[in-house]
């Protein structure tokens, strides 16, 4: 439809509606890898009241799905139908102390800011958040995890708002946590989450965060155009490991590549399309699959339309019985 022709549909349902509405919003703007076609209206509500009501207003038939802050996210080059909810730090982002070794945060803080927030109040557990490339949403959603740690080791409860408008407080077990995976629907968006720390001394957590620090410079290509790792760690086994038995270090599709660093990084070398890179990702599968027939599984959130005529086929293994 287009989304000056959409947003134009729906003005009048959107009245009182006190966040920002921009139509064909290029998502490569808000993407760590700088790629993505437009979305028809992007929306950035003012606060939890506001997300409400525009979810209360908004057509069932309307596509809607909510992004963090593009770290861990792929959108292809035919755009986004539909409506993409991104949560501001001014309306999301908030942190404080909730009780005794508790924290409250918004989802749109910044994993490290968490991590630094907990330095500041001597709450130990939250160090490996120093290393992780995103935002508090999508830990909660993907339960995000780095250097032994996982976000399930420190969730109490997680506040949310469901598709019709309502608000929903979901229990650590609601939360149905396992690797890298979250059970909670997925028309939820989370908007803050209760966390629980340990106490700990300022010198101790400093020291913990400094090891995540080092390890992220010295193994991670931290300061390219990446969205984090691309594959999951197959039970027992290292996506790198097999990426790079494989053959498939600095491997390149178009303009995207294969770190030479950290193998399981895709790299937007510069020029590289939505295309690029998850034809480059599909290709490693199946690579990966013919040499050692273990599968990997996507780690980044991919999304949106192809181009005409440029549908990438996701590789199915052929497993033999």
């Amino acid at each position: 439809m287009g989304g000056i022709s959409l947003l134009s549909r729906l003005q009048d349902r959107f009245k009182g509606i006190r966040g920002r509405l921009t139509p064909d919003a290029m998502m490569d703007r808000i993407t760590w890898f700088r790629v993505g076609g437009p979305v028809e209206i992007l929306y950035q509500p003012a606060d939890e009241d506001d997300l409400a009501l525009f979810l209360q207003k908004l057509p069932e038939e309307v596509p809607v799905m909510a992004v963090g802050i593009g770290s861990n996210l792929l959108v292809r080059d035919g755009g986004v139908d539909g409506v993409v909810i991104r949560l501001s730090a001014k309306g999301f982002g908030s942190l404080k102390m909730a009780g005794e070794n508790r924290i409250r945060a918004g989802t749109a803080t910044p994993d490290k800011r968490l991590a630094a927030f907990a330095l500041e109040n001597r709450l130990g557990g939250f160090a490996f958040y120093h290393g992780i490339p995103g935002g508090i949403g999508g830990a909660l959603r993907m339960n995000a995890g780095a250097n032994g740690t996982e976000t399930t080791e420190r969730v109490i409860e997680v506040h949310a708002i469901d598709r019709a408008g309502n608000t929903r407080v979901l229990s650590h077990t609601d939360m149905g946590y396992s690797y890298r995976h979250s059970a909670a629907s997925d028309e939820l968006i989370f908007t803050s989450a209760l966390f629980e720390g340990i106490p700990a001394t300022s010198e101790d957590i400093q020291n913990q965060m400094d090891a995540v620090q080092h390890h992220r410079e010295t193994v991670q290509p931290i300061r390219e155009k990446t969205g984090g790792s691309t594959f999951k760690n197959p039970a027992g086994h290292s996506s790198w490991k097999l990426i790079d038995e494989a053959g498939l270090r600095g491997f390149r599709v178009g303009g995207a590549e294969m770190s030479v660093m950290h193998c399981n990084f895709m790299i937007n070398t510069g020029n590289a399309t939505a295309h690029d890179l998850e034809l480059l990702g599909e290709t490693v599968r199946r690579r990966v699959f013919e040499h050692a027939e273990i599968e990997l599984r996507w780690e980044i959130k991919r999304l949106g339309n192809f181009v005409t005529k440029s549908e990438i086929i996701p590789f199915r293994p052929k497993l033999n019985h």
